[in-house]
C-alpha cells in the first residue's frame, strides 16, 4: 500500500523549486511515496470575496485575514505547479487547494476552481454561521455547543452532496479545542460518510488537530466516524496538514493504524 501525507501547505516559503525540494526531502526521509501539496484559498486575491461575511462578524479574524490574505494570485500557483511536473522526483507529488466551505458560495468556488488542472480539491468547513471555531479556545465562551456541532456536521453533509470537491478536510475538526455535545452523534457520522460515498470523495485522516492540541484533539477521526467511513466505502487518504517541512509524514503510521483497527 503506498503511504500518503494527502494534506501539507507550503504556504510559509516563496515559489520556488527549492522551497518544493524541502519537502520533498522531507517525504523522503519519513519514506512517503506521494505527498499533496496545497494551499488554503484564501492565499489567493481570487477568493477575497467568499470572506467578507466572516471578517464582519470578528474583529479579530477581519485582522487575521488581513495578515493572511491575497498573497498571491491563482496563475503564480498555477505556474509553480506547472514547474513542479516538469521535474523528475522520488516522490509523487500532486497540487491542489484546500477551500473552505460556504454553502452560500458554492457557484462562486466552482467558477474560480474549474478546469483549473488542479489534482484535487480540498473541501473543509472551518466556519460555523461565520464563527471561526479553531482560532482560539477563549473565542467559545458563551457559545451554544450543540447549536454549533449541528450546524458544522449539516454544513459539512451539504460539502459531500455539493460535489465540487475530492474530499473532505478533518471531518470532524469541530473537537479541536475539547468541546463536546450533548448528544450522539452516530446519526450525523452516518449522514456524512453516505454522501461523501455517493459523491465518491475521501475523508482526510489528519493528524494536524491533534498536534496542535495534544490534550483535548485525538488523533485523527474519532473511531466511530472512521467506522461510518469504512462501513459506507469512503476511502480514507492519511495527512499531516503539515505547514512546514519539518511536519511532513507525522504521525502518518499511527493514522493508518487508527484505520486498520477502528
Amino acid at each position: 500500500m503506498a503511504r500518503v501525507d494527502g494534506h501539507i501547505h507550503i504556504e510559509r516559503g516563496d515559489y520556488s523549486l527549492e522551497w518544493i525540494q524541502q519537502f520533498v526531502d522531507k517525504a523522503v526521509e519519513t519514506q512517503m511515496d506521494e505527498i499533496r501539496l496545497l494551499e488554503h484559498c484564501y492565499i489567493f486575491e481570487e477568493f477575497r470575496p467568499m470572506y467578507h461575511s466572516v471578517c464582519a462578524h470578528s474583529k479579530f479574524v477581519d485582522e487575521w485575514f488581513q495578515r493572511k490574505a491575497g498573497k498571491h494570485k491563482l496563475p503564480e500557483y498555477l505556474e509553480l505547479i506547472e514547474k513542479v511536473r516538469n521535474q523528475k522526483y522520488p516522490v509523487t507529488i500532486k497540487f491542489g487547494l484546500e477551500i473552505c466551505y460556504f454553502k452560500e458560495q458554492e457557484a462562486f468556488i466552482e467558477k474560480i476552481t474549474k478546469n483549473k488542472g488542479f489534482d484535487f480539491l480540498l473541501g473543509s468547513v472551518h466556519f460555523v454561521d461565520d464563527f471561526a471555531f479553531d482560532h482560539k479556545l477563549d473565542h467559545w465562551i458563551g457559545m451554544d455547543v450543540d447549536k454549533i456541532y449541528r450546524i458544522y456536521f449539516e454544513d459539512s453533509i451539504l460539502l459531500a452532496k455539493s460535489k465540487l470537491f475530492d474530499g473532505i478536510g478533518h471531518p470532524d475538526a469541530i473537537k479541536l479545542f475539547g468541546h463536546r455535545p450533548s448528544f450522539s452523534l452516530s446519526g450525523y457520522y452516518e449522514r456524512l460518510a453516505k454522501e461523501l460515498s455517493n459523491s465518491n470523495m475521501y475523508a482526510d485522516q489528519n493528524s494536524g488537530a491533534a498536534r496542535r492540541c495534544p490534550g483535548t484533539s485525538s488523533l485523527g477521526m474519532e473511531r466511530e466516524l472512521l467506522r461510518a467511513m469504512k462501513k459506507n466505502h469512503v476511502k480514507i487518504i492519511t495527512s499531516s496538514d503539515a505547514h512546514c517541512p519539518e511536519d511532513v509524514g507525522d504521525k502518518i503510521r499511527d493514522l493508518e493504524n487508527c484505520v486498520v483497527y477502528a
